[in-house]
């Protein structure tokens, strides 16, 4: 079967060889100068039919050990075509790789936000419990309640980053109204660690999804909270240039060091602020930044560590970030 399957193939050689021979007959047969008779053409056909068969088989030898040696590094391929579908193939079987490889950092990163997500959330509820065996204090259990709130919440944007494009709805939205919710959000918290906030949010109106947008600012403001010290101040104020309009969340708190700051917005990155004055998942910049650039904005961050850190919500008037670089990505 195999045979007869390399013979319909080889097809285009056999019809190649034919005319060859045929044509040099005819041209032999035309000149007067020569004489032929049916034994010479016998002769002639016999030695070609023996060539012929030499070749095949010859070609027939080496298309098995190609098959055998196929998935052979150092093989060498057997036509033109052969060598482009291997080199073809190699690609798509690094590409294949690739993806694999993503799929699996994917799933370490989820596996590694679960564990700490879990880590986190113990916290509230063990203080829950311990609050069940004595005199229960309404502010610290509002606290509490509030923090498992956040790390829910959290979760449930983390769980919807790879579907974001079928959950929102870019619609005209006034920062001084979304600035103020977040802020009475957040009320008790500013009470409760004696944090001032000073608000200056003129009316500004951006493109954007107000969900989505107000998960991005209460993290930003979360995580001010959670590195401000008592008596400290949270100043939250918007700004408009001839390129973009920004909001700006800036507090006094313990500030970032350097050489953390080019890495604050990566995944699952704690900083040594994270590691020292409270346990951190590192997720909520991260979620900040990806959901920004999918709608369009992007985050920036300044700070001095001792001093403060100021948080920026950059709207760019005509320009998408995100569609810029993925345009700059190579396929």
């Amino acid at each position: 079967m195999r045979a007869w399957r390399f013979l319909k193939l080889e097809k285009p050689y056999l019809i190649l060889y034919a005319v060859g021979f045929l044509l040099t007959i005819a041209v032999v047969a035309t000149d007067p100068h020569t004489s032929l008779n049916r034994f010479t053409i016998v002769y002639a056909l016999l030695l070609n039919l023996i060539m012929l068969a030499g070749f095949l088989i010859y070609r027939y030898m080496m298309n098995v050990r190609a098959i055998r040696t196929m998935f052979d590094e150092d093989a060498e391929p057997l036509t033109l075509e052969a060598e482009a579908y291997q080199e073809a193939h190699e690609q798509e079987m690094l590409a294949h790789i690739r993806a694999l490889n993503d799929v699996q950092a994917r799933q370490k990163e989820h596996y590694d936000f679960i564990i700490s997500w879990f880590h986190e959330i113990k916290t509230p509820i063990s203080v829950l419990r311990l609050m069940q065996q004595t005199e229960i204090d309404p502010r610290s259990l509002e606290e509490e309640l509030s923090r498992i709130e956040q790390y829910v919440s959290q979760a449930l944007y983390y769980a919807k980053l790879d579907s974001f494009n079928q959950d929102y709805e870019i619609v005209n939205c006034d920062l001084e109204a979304l600035a103020k919710a977040m802020a009475k959000s957040h009320a008790k918290a500013f009470i409760s660690n004696k944090i001032k906030l000073r608000l200056d949010v003129p009316s500004t109106i951006v493109q954007s999804d107000p969900k989505w947008l107000l998960f991005i600012l209460n993290q930003l403001v979360t995580n001010s909270l959670k590195y401000s010290a008592a008596q400290g101040e949270i100043a939250i104020t918007a700004q408009v240039t001839q390129h973009e309009k920004l909001l700006v969340i800036r507090d006094n708190g313990i500030g970032i060091d350097a050489k953390d700051i080019p890495r604050i917005f990566n995944r699952g990155f704690t900083g040594s602020n994270g590691r020292t004055h409270a346990k951190s998942t590192g997720m909520g910049l991260y979620l900040a930044q990806e959901l920004s650039k999918k709608l369009g904005h992007y985050l920036t961050c300044e700070s001095e560590a001792g001093r403060f850190t100021a948080m920026t919500v950059h709207f760019p008037k005509h320009h998408d970030p995100y569609l810029h670089t993925l345009m700059q990505k190579p396929q």
